[in-house]
């Protein structure tokens, strides 16, 4: 793209658990791409999803909720957002407009401070809130950080997203398109349909369950009939978390089957025969070797 007023730039997108960063950046891609969970920390790596633009192309890079981390992947997640702070053109703060300000909100701002990087927050769910509240929540984030400019959005709702990137075009400099106009993502498909299983094991198991879970995928293969064939491990790392998983008869396993297989075969746009197996792996959250199997890199 030799267009000089052409701009380019990454942008890392960070927030607490349940702010609604999936839903914002699916919402300004017009796909799903990233999981979207009212469990915490639900996204471990990095993904990064393109917006090509007639004059700008956006790398949004979200990261894993800043935290504080209770066990060796969280370590990981952690030490993952904050490296990629320090990679980026703009940091894109998302608050929930709904909910209070709190130790959560001051921990991510005292990350900030240490960033020279413009940052840009983002008050997300303005849909449930009526304007004159509105007001009062941007002046309690501008007392407490010198932000570049604060937006209030429904990502949900899709309010006031093209306010938004427009905003964050004007803190990116001149650049090239570095990935093709349909490109939605630099992640690899397996990866993607690994997120997608996840984010149905989530929805669909108990409130013990969710960190406790990891998606392998071991094989995708095209049949002759051309559907796609895709074998996939759920870990676990409990017995009793195996039981919770798979469910009576078989039945919670089928519908995290079925609900999945809508998703990939939305994503890979074929028919997908989907073969999930459930198996436990003891503390795989603390084992190096397992988090790296599982794509889960340190920094």
């Amino acid at each position: 793209m030799s267009d000089k007023n052409f701009k380019s730039g990454f942008v890392a997108v960070v927030g607490r658990p349940n702010v609604g960063k999936s839903t914002l950046i699916n919402s300004l891609i017009g796909q799903k791409v990233l999981i979207m969970s009212d469990k915490p920390q639900t996204t471990r790596n990095k993904i990064m999803c393109v917006l090509t633009q007639e004059d700008a192309q956006i790398l949004f890079v979200d990261t894993p909720g800043i935290h504080k981390p209770k066990h060796k992947l969280g370590e990981l997640m952690v030490q993952t957002a904050q490296s990629t702070l320090k990679e980026v053109d703009v940091v894109l703060m998302v608050a929930d407009g709904t909910a209070s300000f709190g130790s959560g909100e001051e921990y991510i701002i005292e990350q900030l401070r240490a960033v020279r990087t413009p940052v840009i927050l983002a008050i997300n769910k303005i849909d449930m809130l009526s304007k004159e509240a509105i007001f009062p929540i941007i002046r309690q984030y501008q007392e407490r950080f010198d932000f570049q400019a604060i937006v209030p959005i429904s990502a949900l709702e899709h309010i006031q997203l093209e306010a938004l990137v427009e905003e964050i075009k004007t803190h990116l400099e001149p650049g090239p398109q570095y990935y093709p106009e349909d490109m939605i993502t630099d992640q690899p498909e397996r990866l993607v349909i690994a997120e997608m299983i996840r984010e149905k094991v989530l929805h669909l198991t108990r409130e013990e369950i969710p960190h406790a879970i990891a998606v392998e995928i071991e094989e995708i293969k095209t049949r002759p009939n051309e559907d796609l064939y895709v074998r996939a491990v759920i870990y676990v790392e409990r017995e009793s978390q195996k039981g919770i998983v798979i469910g009576a008869k078989g039945g919670l396993l089928k519908e995290i089957g079925r609900l999945a297989r809508e998703d990939v075969q939305g994503l890979l746009g074929s028919k997908v025969y989907l073969d999930l197996w459930v198996k436990v792996k003891k503390d795989w959250r603390n084992r190096d070797m397992m988090l790296r199997t599982l794509g889960y890199k340190g920094e």
